[in-house]
């Protein structure tokens, strides 16, 4: 049977005024499929990048941006195993989650324990789960280590500094303005620098002058090569976005500097592995249900979504986001 439902929605890449309320049919779910009715949206970066083109834009031509969300599985399609109508789930993959509804692969949905609400859910499954590979796979964290992570005020940053103190990790991290300053503090790091009011690389070699076991950045080409410098010998770069633009001037013999390790994951390359995907988010909601990981968010309506995007590439927002059908 077919269902009327809408999403926000780009015929075209370009600003956030792109997006557009749409009219959508959804057919039953096909094969290995469930149709979810969302309950709370994420919205991340990545959304932006594809909006405006900086990623390749999907085919067919009408995009509709989040990668990310949780709800409510209203209808399951032949061979579906482990889930059932009425189920509360979230998933994380690449758009098409800025609507009232989707259909879905169950490949990537996993559900929601007791506890975890679905604000709380659309928050993290894309940015808790970057946050889980960060510091357990692209670069496994140790207990005293040295780390300097940049957008500490962000949602991922968040989510990361609190993970990090669970792992004994002390870390520094950089923000804009002393109220983000402030509250990338109150969630782990044990020094934020304010990168307006002073160059980071500066004031990051003063407080580790040995240098960083690991930078993570997701800042891109306002950042990448001055992070390099924040290394000490061996060090590793984590690269996981470009919120300031796409690094177009480095060079491999950069790295030569100091024997230096540089890494591009992708969390959707992780999540590809459902048994990955599954024990990660059951960390995950675990370490949330211990209250070693709050999460904070706000909402705003989903057709609202052109004036949060705005917002999120003005850096005037802090944490998660949601969009509320």
């Amino acid at each position: 049977m077919l269902q009327n439902h809408y999403a926000m929605a780009a015929a075209k890449a370009g600003g956030p005024d792109v997006l557009l309320r749409t009219e959508l049919v959804l057919a039953t779910p096909g094969p290995g499929e469930v149709q979810i009715e969302h309950r709370a949206i994420g919205v991340n970066f990545i959304d932006c990048y594809f909006r405006s083109g900086l990623y390749p834009w999907p085919d067919p031509q009408l995009l509709i941006p989040g990668a990310e969300a949780s709800g409510v599985i209203a209808a399951t399609g032949p061979g579906v195993t482990g889930l059932k109508e009425g189920d509360r789930v979230a998933y994380t993959l690449p758009n098409n989650a800025y609507a009232s509804a989707r259909n879905i692969a169950s490949a990537h949905v996993v559900k929601l324990p007791d506890g975890i609400s679905f604000e709380v859910a659309a928050s993290v499954m894309l940015k808790g789960l970057t946050a889980r590979y960060l510091l357990k796979d692209s670069y496994v964290l140790h207990p005293g280590q040295k780390v300097l992570f940049h957008a500490a005020a962000g949602g991922v940053g968040l989510i990361a500094g609190q993970w990090m103190t669970a792992l004994r990790v002390e870390p520094v991290g950089t923000a804009g303005g002393p109220d983000k300053c402030r509250i990338a503090k109150a969630h782990g790091y044990a020094d934020v620098i304010d990168y307006r009011a002073e160059d980071f690389l500066e004031a990051a070699r003063r407080l580790e002058p040995t240098g960083y076991h690991v930078v993570y950045d997701s800042v891109g080409k306002d950042t990448l090569l001055k992070s390099l410098k924040c290394l000490r010998l061996h060090g590793a770069l984590v690269n996981f976005g470009q919120s300031s633009g796409a690094v177009s001037d480095f060079r491999v013999s950069d790295l030569a500097a100091g024997s230096f390790h540089l890494t591009r994951p992708v969390l959707f390359h992780f999540t590809s592995d459902r048994s990955w995907l599954v024990r990660a988010a059951e960390e995950l909601f675990g370490l949330i249900l211990e209250g070693r990981i709050d999460v904070q968010t706000r909402r705003a309506s989903l057709t609202d979504a052109a004036q949060v995007h705005a917002d999120l590439e003005g850096r005037k927002t802090t944490g998660s986001t949601v969009l509320i059908p």
